[in-house]
C-alpha cells in the first residue's frame, strides 16, 4: 500500500514551546497513525489498494463514501499540517506570499486578524485554510474531516483546529494556540513553494504536500489504537 505516515519535517521537540512533545507524540503518533490505518483496513483487497492517499480522498469524494472519505482526508490533512509549521516560523511572511496577503487582505496584520478570527468563530472540529483562490488569498473553515484537497482553489498553509491539536498544551484557549501556530510557527516556506507550484503549474497539486517533509522524527512512539 501507497498510504503511510509520512515522517515529520522537525524533530518531536522541535515546536516547543508553542506545542510541546508530549502533544505531538500523541497527534502525531496515534491520532494520525489511527487515520493512515483505518484508511489501509478499508482499501485493503480493492481497486484503491495501491492508489495514493490523493486519489483515495478524491474517490472516495466522487463515489459517496464517507467513512473512508473522513479516514483519508483525515490522514491527508494531517500530513499537510505537519509542514505548514516551523520552528524559526510565523510573524511576518516574506516572498511572493507576502506581496498577495497584503493585496489580500489590506496588510499582514489585517490577515492575522482574520485568521485568528476565523479559528476563533469555528464551532468544533475541523480545520482552517489559507487558500489560492483566482489570483487572490481566501481563508476558510471545514468542518470535521472535510479537507480543500476536493476545492478547485489550492491549500497553501492549513490549521488543526481539533481540540486534540491543542489541548493537552492549551486547555480550552483555542485563540492562544491559533496566536501561537500564525505568530510563532506559521511555515512561510512552505506556502511559499505551495503558491509557486500552483502559479507555474509544474507539480500536480495533490501531491506539492510531499515536498518539504524530509526529517524523520524515530523517536516518536508510534501508538496503533488511539481515535477521535
Amino acid at each position: 500500500m501507497n498510504v503511510i505516515v509520512p515522517p515529520l519535517p522537525y524533530p518531536v521537540d522541535g515546536l516547543e514551546p508553542h506545542i510541546s512533545r508530549r502533544t505531538l507524540v500523541a497527534h502525531y503518533g496515534s491520532h494520525h497513525v489511527t487515520c493512515v490505518e483505518r484508511t489501509r483496513a478499508l482499501i485493503d483487497r480493492t481497486p484503491l489498494e495501491s492508489a495514493s492517499i490523493e486519489t483515495i480522498v478524491q474517490a472516495s469524494h466522487e463515489m459517496g463514501k464517507p467513512v473512508l472519505f473522513n479516514a483519508a482526508s483525515e490522514a491527508w490533512n494531517h500530513s499537510f499540517y505537519w509542514s505548514c509549521m516551523h520552528a524559526a516560523g510565523g510573524g511576518e511572511a516574506t516572498g511572493p506570499i507576502a506581496e498577495l496577503l497584503e493585496a489580500s487582505f489590506g496588510s499582514q496584520c489585517a490577515f492575522r486578524e482574520q485568521f485568528i478570527a476565523t479559528a476563533a468563530a469555528h464551532v468544533g472540529s475541523g480545520w482552517i485554510w489559507l487558500v489560492l483562490e483566482g489570483e487572490g488569498l481566501r481563508v476558510v473553515a471545514t468542518s470535521n474531516a472535510k479537507t480543500w484537497l476536493v476545492a478547485p482553489s489550492t491549500p497553501l498553509l492549513a490549521l488543526d483546529a481539533w481540540e486534540h491539536a491543542y489541548f493537552l498544551d492549551y486547555r480550552h484557549r483555542r485563540v492562544d494556540y491559533v496566536n501561537a501556530f500564525i505568530t510563532h510557527l506559521a511555515n512561510w516556506t512552505f506556502a511559499n513553494e505551495n503558491l509557486l507550484a500552483a502559479r507555474d503549474r509544474r507539480v500536480d497539486r495533490p501531491e506539492r504536500w510531499k515536498a518539504v517533509a524530509s526529517a524523520a522524527a524515530p523517536d516518536i512512539p508510534i501508538r496503533a489504537g488511539g481515535g477521535y
